[in-house]
C-alpha cells in the first residue's frame, strides 16, 4: 500500500456544477493531510472504474470521486474488498450516498470529511453480481430513472418532472420476493433494496438504513389511489415513509425477487436491464468510505428539514459570493 497516493476522479458532466478549478482546490485543500493528490478526468462510461482499479492494483491509499452517485458507484465497485479508501465530493443531481454518510453537498466542507481522515468499513450490496452501495430497484423508480437517464437536462427539477410524467400512467407489477426463510407474492408499486437511507435529494425510501449492519433494507410499496400512492411521495420527504399503509419493509442478508420477464432496474439510479431473477446480497464492511465522525442520527423531518436548510444556506452563499 502506498502510504500517501490518492487519485482524485472527476467527472466532469455530473449535476449542474462547473468543475473548472476543482483539482487544484482539492489538491491546495489536502496539501495539510499527507495526500499526494493526483487528478483524473472521466470522458465515457466506465473510465471511472478502469480508473480506480489501476489504482488499486498500484496499491494507492485512497480514490475520491467528484461526481454523482453513478460516479460512486463506478469507482467504488474497483475498490470493493481492497485496503483502498473512498473519498466522496457530491457533485452530482441526487448524492443519496453522501447525505447518508452526512457528508455535506459542498465541495469545501466534503473535502473536511476527507481530511478528518475517519475511514469506516461499510456494507454494498450486489444483485446478480452487479454492486450497488446506495440503492437497487424495480418498478416506478427504475422506470423513472431510465427517463431522467434521457433527459437533456439533469438536478432537481428536471428529477421531478420525469417523475411527475411517469406517474401519471405506471402501472404496478407483481413480484414474488423470497427472503429469511418467506415468500412473499405482492403486487408493487416499486420495490427497493437499500443499502443506504435515501434515493438522493433528501428522499428517504429508508430511513433507518444502515451501511454497517450486515443487512439490507427492502422497502416495498403498494399501489393505492392517486391520493394514497402520492401521499408516499410526502412520506418520503419526511422520513416517515415506514409507517405510510402502503408500505412494506423489512431486513435481509440476501433476497430473491422474481418477475414475469426482464425488463427495467436501477442501481444507484442509474438504469438498467435485468431478467426475471434478481439475487441480492449483502457483502458487510468490503468498503472502506471516509465518512463525517460527526454523523447525526436520523430523525423524522428534523434531518430532512436540516439537510434542506443547510442547502438553502449554500445556494444563497453561492448566490451573493459570501462563503459559507
Amino acid at each position: 500500500m502506498d502510504s500517501n497516493k490518492c487519485l482524485l476522479i472527476i467527472n466532469p458532466i455530473s449535476g449542474t456544477t462547473n468543475k473548472r478549478g476543482l483539482d487544484k482546490k482539492v489538491v491546495d485543500r489536502l496539501a495539510d493531510s499527507g495526500l499526494d493528490i493526483q487528478p483524473a478526468w472521466t470522458t465515457a462510461h466506465g473510465d471511472a472504474t478502469r480508473l480506480a482499479r489501476k489504482a488499486v492494483a498500484d496499491g494507492w491509499h485512497s480514490v475520491i470521486a467528484a461526481g454523482g452517485d453513478g460516479t460512486v458507484n463506478e469507482t467504488a465497485k474497483a475498490l470493493c474488498g481492497s485496503d483502498t479508501t473512498l473519498g466522496i465530493i457530491p457533485c452530482g443531481s441526487g448524492n443519496g450516498l453522501a447525505r447518508h454518510l452526512d457528508i455535506p453537498v459542498d465541495i469545501d466542507a466534503a473535502l473536511d470529511i476527507i481530511a478528518a481522515n475517519h475511514p469506516v468499513a461499510c456494507d454494498y450490496g450486489t444483485v446478480n453480481g452487479q454492486p450497488f452501495f446506495c440503492t437497487f430497484g424495480v418498478g416506478f423508480d427504475a422506470a423513472v430513472s431510465y427517463k431522467f437517464s434521457r433527459q437533456k437536462h439533469r438536478g432537481l427539477l428536471t428529477y421531478l418532472h420525469s417523475t411527475f410524467r411517469e406517474f401519471i400512467n405506471y402501472n404496478a407489477d407483481e413480484y414474488v420476493i423470497s427472503a429469511n426463510g418467506h415468500v412473499l407474492t405482492e403486487k408493487a408499486f416499486l420495490v427497493a433494496v437499500c443499502n443506504a437511507s435515501q434515493y438522493g435529494n433528501n428522499a428517504y425510501i429508508a430511513p433507518h438504513a444502515s451501511m454497517t449492519d450486515g443487512l439490507l433494507d427492502i422497502t416495498i410499496v403498494h399501489q393505492g389511489n392517486p391520493l394514497t400512492t402520492a401521499l408516499v411521495g410526502v412520506d418520503l420527504m419526511t422520513g416517515y415513509i415506514d409507517r405510510n399503509t402502503l408500505i412494506h419493509t423489512f431486513r435481509t442478508s440476501s433476497a430473491t425477487i422474481q418477475r414475469a420477464g426482464s425488463g427495467p432496474a436501477h442501481l444507484d439510479g442509474e438504469p438498467v436491464t435485468l431478467g426475471e431473477n434478481m439475487e441480492v446480497e449483502c457483502h458487510p464492511g468490503r468498503l472502506n468510505i471516509y465518512t463525517n465522525p460527526n454523523e447525526r442520527p436520523f430523525r423524522p423531518i428534523i434531518t430532512p428539514v436540516y439537510s434542506m436548510m443547510r442547502e438553502i444556506r449554500l445556494a444563497a452563499a453561492r448566490v451573493f459570493g459570501k462563503k459559507k
